[in-house]
């Protein structure tokens, strides 16, 4: 799967020095977890007031690098002089097997203007194995033959949650959280549903899953079984909202297996709204990637939050792996997208 950062010209000159600075001195994530210097590394820049931050993962010893996102008025303070707080927004990259370690830290920069200009504060963490994180793949667990989609999820969303744990104690964010994903971070935030984190409000998923592009093909996944086994398992505890999107030319995860991860997802006892949006590009599985993306998913997205802005979770139906297979197996897993 591609890892996505948006179409933008380069991070500001600011944060490119911060990234330059960590080359030449090789900063492992070890040394920085060591001196516990999480938080905001470097100024801030021109563009959304953009900060290189250090975040803390769920691994000891090893940190994640995120980039940050503010709206202007946090330049505020409030009536009793304390800053202004604004939701949480966590966006979740994908993966490249070939270049996850050459990629640079995450910015969606079309992604992430869409959420700051409707005043959320948009956190972009890089998950352990990938960019200037760098280090082991943790969450790349089992083999395209043999793969474990379920326990891959489930690592994803270790860092995900470390994430908004460490957010949501800054001073500017406000404990009302909304998880996007796109590809293996789309994937990431299902697994983090299924743990209904009171602080997190809704989920949103842009084209996700796992095992796109197996062998080099397009429309083949590596385990596509055990990927909808694993969603079913998600979906038995999640009780968090969720939305997706996927578009008809998408070439990791075609409609009919979208369609086919929905159903299980609804049988499983998790809510789901999904879309189909029309051909995007030369590949619709970037549709978070860049301002015409706004046009497919906007107005939809929007209404979505609105409507799950206060939402209560409902209690959790239990339903049993053996279930999930049997749902699987049965071929009824097929379903029209709204």
């Amino acid at each position: 799967m591609r890892y996505f950062s948006g179409r933008f010209p380069g991070l500001c000159s600011a944060v490119s020095a911060v990234l330059v600075v960590l080359c030449m001195f090789a900063v492992s994530s070890s040394a920085i977890a060591s001196e516990a210097s999480f938080g905001p590394f470097g100024p801030e820049g021109t563009r959304m007031r953009e900060q290189l931050w250090i975040l803390p993962s769920q691994e000891p010893g090893r940190v994640l690098r995120a980039t940050v996102f503010r709206p202007a008025d946090l330049h505020h303070s409030s009536e009793n002089g304390a800053p202004i707080r604004h939701p949480l927004v966590v966006i979740n990259h994908g993966t490249d097997e070939y270049t996850r370690l050459a990629v640079s830290t995450p910015v969606y920069y079309w992604l992430s203007r869409w959420f700051v200009e409707r005043g959320y504060v948009v956190v972009l963490p890089q998950r352990r194995g990938h960019g200037a994180t760098g280090g082991e793949l943790s969450e790349s667990v089992g083999t395209c033959e043999n793969p474990d989609h379920y326990a891959s999820g489930i690592v994803a969303a270790n860092d995900i949650v470390a994430s908004i744990d460490y957010m949501n104690k800054q001073s500017f964010v406000a404990t009302n959280t909304v998880v996007v994903g796109i590809s293996t971070g789309g994937w990431a935030s299902l697994a983090l549903a299924a743990r209904n984190p009171s602080s997190v409000r809704a989920i949103v998923n842009f084209a996700g899953g796992r095992g796109g592009h197996a062998y080099g093909q397009e429309n083949v996944v590596c385990g596509e079984r055990k990927l909808l086994q694993a969603a079913g398992l998600y979906a038995a505890s999640a009780r968090i909202p969720t939305v997706w999107y996927y578009s008809e030319n998408d070439s990791y995860f075609a409609p009919r297996l979208a369609n086919r991860l929905a159903h299980v997802w609804r049988s499983g006892g998790g809510s789901v709204e999904d879309h189909v949006v029309p051909a995007y590009g030369t590949d619709g599985h970037e549709i978070a990637d860049d301002r015409a993306g706004w046009e497919l998913w906007g107005v939809s997205l929007e209404d979505f939050l609105r409507r799950t802005k206060n939402l209560q979770q409902p209690e959790v139906k239990v339903v049993t792996e053996a279930a999930v297979a049997s749902e699987v197996s049965s071929g009824n897993a097929e379903t029209s997208f709204k």
